[in-house]
């Protein structure tokens, strides 16, 4: 079993509130938009990263990404990019990667809204963690956690890092 912290769209911001999740979590997968790369070095020197880039990421974060991650973490099939939509909206290039890697999870960032949805079409999980940055159009600075153990995805928490800009105290939402 694994936990897993995913988040996106740091827009070069972490904090203690965002490391003290990294601390609790087996690895963290960054979903792009990373803004930074003192942000993978901050994330990269607690756990192991898995991390693809996003559209305002430069070359230094990109030469340490990738625009896409097709990998298998506790016998789930995982695809992991920036842009993609959501279900019934996607982008042609995620309904291009959904159909050659048939994945069990699929990740995308960019939006700011997160989102956890069952794809009945495409017979996956679609996950979307919102935006964990301070900068941006999101009202709430959002991650989510999960398991993955022997080819399920278990446990997935929405939580709120509390409103972009302030110090609010943390909300945790579980299905």
């Amino acid at each position: 079993m694994k936990k897993i912290l995913l988040l996106s769209d740091t827009h070069g911001h972490i904090d203690e509130k965002i490391i003290s999740y990294v601390k609790q979590c087996d690895e963290v997968w960054h979903a792009g938009d990373v803004g930074k790369t003192e942000v993978l070095d901050s994330l990269e020197s607690l756990k192991p990263l898995r991390v693809v880039y996003g559209n305002i990421d430069g070359h230094q974060v990109r030469a340490r990404s990738e625009e896409v991650l097709a990998f298998v973490c506790e016998g789930v099939k995982v695809v992991m990019t920036h842009i993609a939509g959501y279900p019934g909206k996607y982008t042609p290039n995620a309904r291009t990667l959904i159909q050659n890697h048939h994945p069990q999870l699929f990740i995308c960032g960019h939006s700011h809204i997160l989102k956890v949805l069952r794809d009945k079409k495409s017979n996956h999980i679609h996950m979307n963690p919102g935006a964990v940055g301070i900068s941006g159009f999101h009202k709430f600075r959002t991650i989510l956690r999960f398991e993955l153990n022997q080819g399920q995805i278990k446990n997935v928490e929405a939580i709120e890092l509390g409103l972009r800009g302030s110090l609010s105290n943390t909300v945790h939402r579980t299905d």
